[in-house]
């Protein structure tokens, strides 16, 4: 089922399955609107074709090494579902779960879902809350708000696929993306992190001025012809409160992504291939950006990395706002 927020300026849509937002309608400096997620038009499409479309992601975005972590002494084996890594929750994620919808008005949106022990492989029954909400000032803000019973592992995103020209445009090339970070955590060959913290400086992850993304993308360091799939540190710790993390900028529409999160992922699509969207249009890679505020990558099997782990009688808390100016 699809629920309708609007601010006069910004209109989204969010549905209960995955916790997705399926339409984000957005003005650029001429007043023009354009929708600027990519998506698909009916439910069942949204069921069945790219998954991770705009949703919520958990228990555990981005991978996690050969999907295997240890948690007080125990080891924890999980699905392997991208290559030798367990990738954003699993097999069946909560991107592939129905929410129960708790609130919801013109303004916002509380969806909930229970994530049971054992589920995926992860411990501990989980009750985590996300909000969906427009701001005053043109931002979509997304809180995130998770507890359990057992110790456990969480970290959450959203994954939505963006292109400020319209959800129809063939490409983000033309794009101009700004992340705000000294610092990126380099991959092994397998794509997972390999526990270092790396500077910028001198290598094509520097992107602390505007870089147009078609005279970087191809650059032998990303992955040759398909574009960016990269962590960028904010911190080595997560904020109080949301911080200027990206700046992302096209046809007269610029986003500015705030989050509390230490990292942000970030990915061109690059291997979303033959799924036909909204108004009929085939999408390919280099169709779209993502960017995931999250913990950093692989977190769990980290000691440098901030902790990842979720006890009883703590709360996970993290906000991030997609802002339009």
């Amino acid at each position: 089922m699809f629920y309708e927020l609007d601010n006069t300026v910004l209109h989204a849509q969010i549905s209960d399955y995955g916790a997705k937002l399926t339409r984000l309608i957005v003005p650029n400096d001429k007043g023009e609107k354009a929708d600027v997620v990519l998506g698909f038009n009916t439910e069942e499409e949204w069921r069945t074709q790219e998954t991770y479309f705009n949703a919520i992601i958990g228990r555990y975005a981005n991978r996690i090494k050969d999907g295997i972590f240890t948690l007080d002494g125990k080891t924890y084996h999980l699905p392997v579902n991208n290559g030798t890594n367990c990738l954003h929750g699993g097999v069946s994620g909560w991107n592939e779960k129905t929410w129960d919808v708790v609130e919801h008005d013109d303004r916002h949106i509380v969806l909930h879902l229970h994530s049971a022990d054992g589920e995926e492989g992860f411990p501990g029954n989980v009750e985590v809350y996300v909000t969906y909400a427009l701001t005053d000032d043109n931002g979509l803000s997304i809180s995130y708000r998770a507890t359990t019973d057992a110790p456990t592992v969480i970290s959450m995103t959203n994954h939505a696929y963006f292109n400020l020209n319209g959800e129809t445009s063939p490409s983000v090339r033309d794009h101009r993306l700004q992340v705000l970070a000294d610092y990126y955590t380099p991959l092994d060959d397998s794509a997972a992190a390999t526990g270092e913290i790396a500077p910028v400086e001198n290598t094509a992850m520097d992107f602390r001025q505007p870089q147009l993304i078609g005279d970087r993308i191809d650059d032998p360091f990303f992955v040759p012809g398909r574009g960016i799939d990269n962590n960028w540190v904010l911190d080595t710790k997560p904020s109080a409160t949301p911080r200027l993390a990206a700046v992302v900028k096209a046809s007269g529409r610029t986003m500015e992504v705030y989050t509390t999160c230490p990292g942000i992922q970030v990915y061109t699509g690059n291997y979303v291939e033959n799924h036909i969207g909204k108004g009929g249009t085939m999408y390919r890679p280099q169709n779209a950006v993502c960017l995931e505020a999250q913990n950093l990558p692989d977190a769990v099997n980290h000691d440098s990395f901030p902790s990842p782990v979720l006890r009883p009688g703590e709360t996970y808390t993290q906000e991030t706002i997609y802002k339009f100016l």
